[in-house]
């Protein structure tokens, strides 16, 4: 493996161009007119305009890809995170044309990306599964009467949905009534599909996953647990390993699960094996992500493994690194912050010219950042500036780090929620690490109610 296209954009784009430099491999990267001046752009060893800003357009023209792929002749297409990462059809693709893609099997991709299928595959696997529908709900009828069968309040999904898209929670029959047939609109809109199915809705839930590698050899390890339970919008905000006040014993189940769910599928490279956690440490499979995953630097901080390097040996057709997970072990503590440019009270973006960006002067902080000073934050994208990696020898010392850290960063030109996380860090329901997916709704309001 010479030479490897990044089928995409900013931070991780820049990530796998590290990796491969490191490795001696050459890069090739695509653009879309708004990100010419991007940091990535000007890393790789070439960049290719690959067609206007909207995504559609451009880094979602699979055909346009493999195109410019085969032209500049490439061994391999990394893919990244979102986009294109779970397309199966544009793995199939890359496979067939001889080139390597640098992920797991399209087979795979395609019976996971579907979230009833996946379902039903965990369950024959003996992993538990969230209560709910087996098979999709195709009309307000069934679905007001598989609700009363499960029980409110009821999470309502796109089955082939991601990244919190397609997903609302409803806490009884008016809820469901009202957005139905929105969700199913909205699925169509993003995925392609409108198929919707309902979940039982774990109150108390803490959203914990592993990440899990397979090889060709048939090998499959761990690589220990995440908490993503600070979310907003039912997406990430905050990602720490490990999981604070989670018994051993809850944990080794937890781990043991997600092997079993990749060797179900015969999983190939790097994945992501979500569940959700009750009050109990009852632990109940959401999803895999068949792909890298935002937050994988908080498992490359606590290993001390770097997971892209991995991908490529894996791709290249080598075993991994280390077969016998009981010689893989994880030290310390480590958390992600995500910085958005968004309004830190409504989340909603806020596109706009980066007109400074000072990380401060503390040492040891990773910075996986897509922009520099003077870049803008385009409306066509997710409007992550960057991510912050911070590790410590524990829990305790990583967030007074991180409280030092987002004391000194300053950015300007764009809103963003670095004040959020400075006072959100030295919130109890955050501090003693017994927080629930709902920690920061929750203190929202409760932010509200106390001005």
């Amino acid at each position: 493996m010479k030479k490897v296209l990044i089928a995409n954009r900013g931070e991780i784009a820049r990530r796998i161009i590290e990796t491969c430099k490191k490795l001696h491999i050459e890069t090739v990267a695509i653009y879309a007119e708004a990100d010419a001046e991007l940091p990535y752009v000007k890393e790789a060893d070439s960049a290719f305009l690959i067609g206007p800003s909207q995504v559609q357009q451009s880094y979602l023209k699979g055909d346009d890809i493999l195109a410019l792929a085969k032209r500049e002749g490439v061994d391999a297409i990394h893919p990244g995170y979102g986009l294109l990462s779970e397309n199966a059809s544009f793995a199939r693709k890359i496979e067939e044309e001889g080139m390597i893609f640098i992920g797991p099997k399209p087979e795979t991709i395609d019976k996971m990306g579907d979230k009833i299928g996946s379902r039903q595959t965990m369950q024959a696997a003996g992993v538990p599964v969230v209560p709910g529908t087996d098979e999709g709900v195709l009309t307000l009828e069934d679905a007001l009467e598989e609700a009363q069968r499960i029980g409110y309040p009821i999470m309502l999904k796109a089955s082939s949905g991601g990244g919190g898209i397609g997903m609302i929670r409803c806490d009884d029959e008016q809820a469901l009534s009202q957005n139905f047939v929105s969700v199913k609109t909205r699925a169509k809109a993003y995925f392609g599909d409108d198929v919707v199915f309902l979940e039982k809705y774990i109150s108390g839930g803490r959203h914990i996953e592993v990440q899990i590698f397979g090889d060709t050899q048939g090998n499959i390890v761990h690589l220990f647990e995440r908490n993503c339970s600070v979310q907003r919008r039912n997406q990430k905000v905050i990602e720490e390993s490990p999981s604070p006040n989670f018994p051993q014993a809850a944990r080794e189940k937890l781990l043991q699960a997600a092997v079993d769910a990749a060797k179900a599928v015969n999983y190939r490279n790097a994945g992501t094996v979500e569940f959700i956690v009750d009050e109990n440490n009852d632990f109940y499979f959401l999803e895999m992500n068949t792909r890298l995953q935002v937050e994988h630097p908080v498992t490359e901080a606590v290993t001390g493994f770097d997971l892209v390097e991995w991908q490529l040996q894996v791709a290249k057709g080598e075993s991994l690194p280390i077969t016998n997970q009981e010689d893989i072990h994880s030290s310390g503590h480590a958390l992600e912050f995500r910085i958005y440019a968004e309004d830190p009270k409504t989340f909603f973006p806020s596109p706009g010219k980066i007109s400074r960006l000072d990380w401060g002067s503390l040492e040891g902080i990773r910075i996986d950042a897509g922009y520099e000073e003077g870049n803008s934050v385009t409306p066509f994208y997710d409007p992550m500036i960057a991510k912050v990696i911070i590790q410590s020898d524990s829990r305790e010392q990583a967030v007074k780090k991180a409280q030092q850290f987002f004391s000194s960063v300053t950015i300007e030109g764009v809103k963003t929620n670095v004040a959020l996380f400075q006072q959100f860090l030295g919130a109890n329901a955050f501090m003693n690490g017994t927080y629930t997916t709902a920690v920061l709704p929750q203190w929202l309001e409760q932010q509200k109610e106390e001005k």
